[in-house]
């Protein structure tokens, strides 16, 4: 028997993360917004999707916390029910040169952007694994792919969800659990204009496509890969980058 229909996005509150919440609920899912200090947004996005006729609620949890996460799928489950779609969304970015990347922020980075993917599957595996079903979604990045000059450390952490989703796509597969990630490429967010817009306007003039994705690009491929459609895709990174990487 399939499981409910309830989705977990880890930094539904803002950028990618709520235009992905949006879409998953205009596509039939109940969604826990999860986020860890923008409560405001994370609310306005969970009454947005009980307008949408689903049920929603705003849960905090840094995911960086193992304790924390325990916690928010126990409110999860409670309210919504069983997750059967993960969405690993929230991230950290960090620019700047090798040499002026001190271990704390190395660390912090890693934490956040791995470990904090690690503790949410963790949590949501028992009960996918005793239904025989579920869906893994990471978010990775282009520079997970690419590599990029002063992105050294967060481009590790996103080719670290790349090793991570191709290996747990594997041992999960038998099981009826598909795992997939989406690589964004230039995608119009704070993250992004942190880099300054010259850098930005650059960034659009090399992109084949002529411009900065949307966090709308990136939420299509997430629910396509959620979807009955995507059925026996696992183990795919899939890019939205405008052809930036080709």
């Amino acid at each position: 028997m399939a499981m409910n229909r309830t989705a977990l996005v880890t930094g539904g509150g803002r950028g990618i993360g709520r235009t992905i919440a949006l879409k998953l609920a205009s596509s039939g899912y109940d969604v826990a917004v999860n986020y860890h200090s923008s409560a405001a947004g994370a609310e306005e996005i969970a009454s947005e999707i009980i307008m949408l006729g689903r049920k929603a609620i705003a849960v905090q949890a840094d995911i960086a916390d193992p304790e924390a996460v325990a916690a928010m799928m126990q409110t999860t489950q409670a309210q919504l029910g069983p997750v059967s779609l993960l969405v690993n969304n929230a991230g950290l970015s960090w620019s700047g040169l090798f040499q002026d990347t001190d271990y704390a922020t190395w660390r912090r980075l890693f934490t956040v952007n791995v470990d904090g993917a690690y503790h949410c599957i963790q949590a949501v595996l028992p009960q996918m694994l005793h239904e025989k079903d579920g869906c893994i979604i990471n978010i990775s990045s282009i520079w997970g792919l690419h590599g990029a000059s002063c992105e050294v450390a967060y481009a590790a952490t996103k080719a670290a969800l790349v090793g991570l989703t191709k290996s747990l796509a594997a041992e999960l597969a038998p099981s009826g659990i598909r795992v997939n990630a989406v690589a964004p490429g230039c995608i119009e967010s704070d993250m992004l204009h942190e880099l300054g817009e010259e850098t930005v306007r650059s960034l659009a003039d090399e992109t084949p496509m002529g411009r900065i994705g949307s966090p709308e690009d990136v939420a299509r491929v997430v629910r396509f890969l959620a979807s009955a459609d995507a059925g026996f895709i696992t183990g795919q990174v899939i890019t939205a980058d405008g052809g930036f990487t080709l």
